[in-house]
């Protein structure tokens, strides 16, 4: 039966490759990414050429681990990077060094030729190369990797946001399965002004871990004529003796929350002192903002804007706008992402803050009109509370446009904004 070369020598990586482009200085830009390429298309080569070699009874990730005597994760993941058109995209999806050169001493065993094992070896060393000494980890190589192809993006965003959403919910000592955001614009009773009305919800909200504090905070970014005046549904004003819950839809017992008003903003801080997942809380509160923003186009410097922020770590925001039909007619609105670590929250058409926009695959949904669409697989108390919440204030249902912005681990600390430019 033909042998593997072992490919675990006791020399440096760079020593063991031959082709000058695996030299061992530092490549970059154009030079780094031909390198890259060329990698990827070595190794799927090599690889298919060993699947050609080996004999099994189907064509499937369980009949190449059965016929290889390997695990059917690794066989998985094989036979997906090499379905990969692009090599790049097959280098993203190609498990590590070490499962390859134990997937290639199985081909051996199986009678796959010596050319083709030792041709195999040589493509897994320039890719442990690129690893360890272009790039420095397999992560810094995927985040290269899913900048140039769509679909590979989508999956290493997501893969680090769950990383991120794990640490820092163990870090900031709290977490919530869903943050709702949903923003209604209505016309004012003043014809120059607009209606703003928010409805909050965070469902899975709790403690991670003892003594910890847990706030979320509603506030209003631009410079308008008369002072912030939020309201609950029952149009009374929020002055700090009571949280503007909607209880109905609360967890039982209401949880309890406090509300402290600074300036515009207004800060909800859940009570209590109860942690871990048995202490979990669903929490859904109101704002009226009546008169809260201009609606003249001439009074605006560049557009409105209207933004969540993740405030509490969490497995998914859903951020929904509902428009109402005289309001922005024509229109659709447009999404940025900020990052609010260093600056605080974010004037969107302040061109200072450009260096803190994230640059990532999230998108707005259209919900078309009426609330017969405004529904949530991540809640079902979301529709009927919304339809609540609408006959409370006297509103037409569909009169509404809807959009929504929905994100799977959004970046903590991270600002979901959308715009609509002023029309001159």
């Amino acid at each position: 039966m033909p042998k593997i070369s072992p490919t675990k020598r006791q020399v440096p990586v760079e020593t063991r490759l031959t082709e000058s482009a695996a030299a061992a200085h530092l490549l970059a830009g154009p030079a780094l990414e031909a390198e890259i390429v060329a990698i990827g298309a070595a190794l799927t080569g090599t690889l298919e050429g060993l699947l050609s070699a080996v004999a099994r009874t189907g064509s499937g990730p369980v009949a190449l681990a059965a016929a290889l005597g390997l695990d059917k994760v690794l066989a998985s993941r094989v036979l997906k990077a090499l379905r990969a058109a692009d090599p790049i995209a097959a280098l993203f999806f190609m498990p590590g060094p070490d499962p390859l050169r134990a997937f290639v001493r199985a081909t051996a065993r199986r009678g796959a030729p010596r050319a083709l094992t030792d041709e195999a070896a040589l493509a897994i060393d320039r890719f442990e190369w690129l690893i360890q000494r272009q790039v420095g980890d397999r992560s810094l190589l995927d985040s290269i990797l899913s900048a140039w192809i769509p679909e590979a993006r989508q999956e290493f965003e997501l893969r680090r946001k769950q990383a991120a959403f794990k640490a820092m919910s163990q870090l900031k000592g709290a977490q919530a399965d869903t943050i709702f955001a949903t923003c209604l614009i209505a016309p004012s009773r003043d014809a120059a002004l607009l209606d703003v009305v928010w409805v909050h919800g965070l469902t899975g909200l709790h403690r991670v871990r003892p003594g910890v504090s847990v706030k979320v905070a509603s506030r209003r970014m631009s410079a308008e004529p008369n002072a912030r005046r939020p309201m609950d549904l029952d149009l009374r004003e929020i002055d700090g003796t009571a949280a503007p819950l909607v209880p109905e839809f609360c967890s039982r017992p209401t949880p309890p929350v406090q509300v402290r008003r600074v300036q515009d903003a207004l800060f909800y801080t859940l009570g209590g002192d109860g942690f871990g997942v048995a202490s979990a809380v669903d929490i859904y509160f109101a704002e009226v903002n009546l008169a809260e923003m201009k609606r003249d186009p001439a009074g605006v410097t560049s557009g409105w804007y209207f933004f969540a922020e993740t405030s509490v770590p969490s497995k998914a925001l859903q951020f929904d706008l509902l428009v109402h039909e005289d309001v922005f007619p024509g229109q659709d609105p447009t999404l940025r992402l900020h990052d609010t670590v260093l600056e605080g929250v974010a004037d969107v058409y302040d061109a200072r803050r450009d260096l803190d926009r994230l640059d990532m695959l999230e998108s707005i949904t259209p919900l078309g009109r009426g609330l017969s669409q405004v529904r949530s697989a991540r809640g079902a108390a979301y529709g009927p509370l919304m339809r609540t919440v609408c006959e409370r204030l006297a509103y037409d249902p569909a009169a509404f446009r809807g959009y929504r912005c929905a994100i799977d681990y959004p970046v903590y600390g991270s600002q979901v904004s959308m715009l609509f430019a002023a029309q001159k």
